[in-house]
């Protein structure tokens, strides 16, 4: 089913490699123009911009820290300034420094905790006042199964994750009355540049923990991030969707 968002603007962080450019894609597929942000990747901003402007859709990318509260105000301010409005946010920005808690340190802490869950502030921060005034708006939050069940050596990782899901729901309690629809996305195992340097006695062990017996591709996650922007999930909110294999049922 093909399931249309044009006249739709996206807003993505982190969008130039793996769920982030996946995501990215599929919005552009279905029609939305797509603004999206990121740290360091020039190249593969400009490779991510090109390719969504040849399916014909504005595309708009902004160098920026999402752990950086003045530049997500700056970021929303020229999505709107450039595009006229905004629909829809995708907190996809974050990253993994693991290791035992007896090893981490406070700077692996921080870090996590900033670029994971701060970040999902932020953002959904910026583009409260104008998805109020538009009376509209779907934000989708990239969390992880880890959120739910926890591991070993991520308990930074896992406290941002559980965090975006209690901030997702509060939120969405917030803003529900003005049709702002506030929702979850846990991913399990996903083929990313971070799966790849699995060895494949890893990844074979892995594979055993997961009922469907194989990972995830980064297409089966955006594709659940459309469902959330698209008319079929207009009476959710507040949800978090596991895109898992079964990983954590």
């Amino acid at each position: 089913m093909h399931l249309d968002l044009t006249g739709q603007i996206a807003l993505v962080t982190g969008g130039t490699r793996g769920i982030g450019r996946a995501i990215c894609l599929r919005l552009a597929d279905a029609g939305a123009s797509v603004a999206f942000t990121y740290k360091s990747s020039v190249d593969k901003a400009e490779s991510l911009k090109s390719e969504i402007e040849a399916m014909g859709r504005q595309a708009f990318a902004m160098q920026a820290d999402a752990e950086n509260f003045v530049q997500a105000e700056k970021v929303v301010h020229d999505v709107l300034n450039a595009l006229g409005a905004l629909h829809i946010l995708v907190n996809n920005a974050g990253q993994t420094r693991d290791t035992l808690l007896m090893r981490m340190t406070e700077t692996q802490w921080d870090d996590v905790i900033a670029s994971n869950l701060k970040s999902v502030f932020n953002y959904t921060k910026a583009v409260m006042k104008p998805m109020m005034s538009q009376r509209n708006g779907r934000i989708v939050n990239i969390t992880s199964v880890i959120g739910l069940t926890g591991n070993a050596g991520q308990a930074n990782y896992a406290a941002s994750k559980a965090g975006i899901i209690g901030f997702t729901k509060s939120v969405a309690k917030e803003v529900a009355s003005r049709n702002i629809l506030v929702n979850a996305i846990a991913p399990g195992f996903i083929e990313t540049e971070m799966t790849s340097a699995l060895s494949d006695e890893q990844r074979k062990s892995i594979e055993t923990m997961i009922p469907m017996k194989r990972t995830g591709s980064t297409k089966e996650v955006a594709d659940a991030v459309l469902f959330f922007c698209s008319p079929l999930a207009s009476y959710i909110t507040g949800e978090v969707l596991r895109v898992d294999g079964g990983l954590a049922m």
